[in-house]
């Protein structure tokens, strides 16, 4: 069994570190009470941890194949419980964003390092199974936040959320300590310095602009500002990149159809499948009157489903990726369409078999991801193309919140206008999309509380269906480009280690293997 503790330690750093992203979503109505936030700073309290760990995970991998991956990941660890410490005691929501920032940081050093430290430690058989329990414990914890959140929240309060990461994370860093050996890339290659800040401000200011859209408007002149600073940021990155001897991404492996797709797909994932449980939330508790504990229990099915699949894939698998993924992808379109029926009367178990199908596509898709995109790309780019399928999938759920926020508000204020029945749907949709349904209802006369109320369902109703009908189509469509795009060695069941890993490539993919 000692040959399976250095899983153990990399796979409770990965639980904690995703656990994060979601778990503060069913506390977001208190957060609120208690901070006196705002939709914009409700948003970035989920969203700035997400994109501060999609926006840095290229760099800090790049970082740890020179400095040492064991280094970076017990940096990571130790960044993470002290940023956690600070969110808990935070006095304001400006403390807690920033310090939601800086766990990011810390969580990107810990996600950026597991691919290679797993290929490091495990070859064989013994490496499908290590992918297979790593991958069930992405699903696990992405579809678990939302439930240990409300347990917490309801029973303790919401800064319990960020207090039990401390002791978690203290036994994580002593078994990392006790059973982590190191490694690093030989040579000392020239940091790509400008490639990862280009990045991180293309990604931050494209999210910022999307979340300011809400409330500034499209043509703010801060929106468009943002927009812009996004496109030539992202100009900047590419042309440095092509530029670069050792880029943070390696833009060619792009020409590869099979590596574009599996990017999409990462990309698709965390929106499709996890970015509307934020606005399903506050739905079941703002308008639905459910505490965080029973708001937290219905999202239950998901993490359940996504288990027992993960855990079936890493018994009876590994399966081709191309078929698993594809599949899965299809399950959760087929598992956000069951979620988008509801109306002003529907309650939680509406959308509890959608959220069952929906756990299924995660359970398939989440295990081969990472494996999929390491026999996409040649074994010495091994350690970028894992670092690249984490980053794409944190970056897809960090842009999902923003654009299912934008979607989501727009439909609710354009059904409150053809209600007739407020003064100012915009400012009325900005609070109801905050999860402050109550102060838009208690400041109608008696007699009409009633009707208002029924307006408020049927907004926030139909304002959840367009948006889970989007995500339904980003997953069908990235499906079908799964099954066009991926052709893998092999099925792409192997999963070779990086060379600059210290370890071989796994069995059946040659050491010169091209695309």
């Amino acid at each position: 069994m000692r040959k399976w503790w250095p899983l153990a330690a990399i796979c409770l750093g990965t639980f904690m570190l995703l656990l994060d992203v979601t778990i503060v979503t069913v506390a977001l109505p208190d957060m609120a009470a208690d901070l006196d936030t705002t939709l914009p700073d409700l948003e970035w309290v989920v969203d700035i941890y997400a994109l501060a760990l999609a926006s840095l995970l290229l760099g800090v991998g790049s970082s740890a194949d020179r400095i040492g991956r064991k280094k970076v990941y017990l940096a990571g660890l130790v960044v993470f419980t002290a940023a956690s410490l600070v969110c808990a005691v935070a006095p304001n929501a400006g403390v807690l964003i920033a310090a939601r920032a800086v766990q990011g940081l810390g969580a990107a050093g810990m996600f950026g390092t597991t691919i290679a430290l797993l290929g490091m430690h495990y070859t064989g058989r013994e490496r499908g199974v290590a992918f297979a329990v790593w991958g069930a414990t992405n699903a696990i914890a992405a579809a678990a936040g939302p439930v240990v959140g409300g347990l917490l929240t309801e029973y303790l309060n919401w800064r319990w959320i960020f207090f039990v990461n401390l002791p978690l994370c203290l036994v994580a860093v002593v078994m990392a300590l006790r059973v982590l050996r190191e490694s690093r890339s030989p040579g000392r290659q020239r940091a790509d310095v400008l490639g990862i800040l280009t990045f991180t401000v293309a990604a931050g200011s494209l999210t910022f602009a999307l979340i300011r859209a809400h409330t500034d408007g499209w043509g703010a002149s801060l929106t468009l500002t943002m927009f812009a600073v996004a496109v030539v940021a992202l100009g900047l990155f590419v042309t440095v990149e092509l530029k670069h001897e050792h880029p943070v991404l390696d833009l060619s492996l792009f020409r590869s159809p099979s590596f574009t797709g599996i990017m999409i797909s990462a990309l698709v994932l965390q929106s499709a499948a996890f970015a509307y449980l934020l606005f399903e939330s506050l739905w079941m508790q703002s308008v639905l009157g459910y505490g965080p504990v029973k708001a937290g229990l219905y999202i239950m099915p998901m993490c359940a489903a996504a288990f027992v699949v993960s855990a079936l894939v890493g018994r009876f698998g590994p399966w081709p990726a191309r078929s698993s993924m594809g599949v899965g992808m299809a399950f959760i379109a087929v598992g956000a369409g069951l979620q988008a029926m509801l109306d002003a009367g529907s309650s939680g178990d509406t959308i509890v078999l959608g959220l069952v199908v929906t756990g299924l596509g995660v359970g398939l898709v989440t295990p081969s991801l990472s494996a999929a995109a390491l026999a996409a790309a040649p074994p010495e780019r091994g350690g970028m193309a894992g670092g690249a399928v984490n980053t794409f999938r944190q970056l897809g759920f960090a842009l999902g919140i923003a654009v299912f926020g934008v979607i989501f508000q727009g439909r609710i204020e354009a059904v409150l206008k053809d209600g007739g029945q407020v003064a100012d749907p915009h400012a009325a949709a900005v609070a109801l999309s905050g999860g402050q349904a109550r102060s838009v209802v208690s400041g109608v006369p008696a007699g009409e509380r009633a009707g208002m109320e029924h307006l408020v369902h049927e907004a926030f109703a139909s304002g959840l269906n367009v948006m889970l009908g989007v995500a339904a189509a980003l997953a069908a469509l990235a499906s079908v480009l799964v099954f066009a795009m991926v052709r893998l060695p092999g099925g792409g069941t192997e999963q070779p280690a990086p060379r600059s890993g210290g370890a071989a490539p796994g069995p059946g993919i040659r050491a010169d293997a091209t695309l």
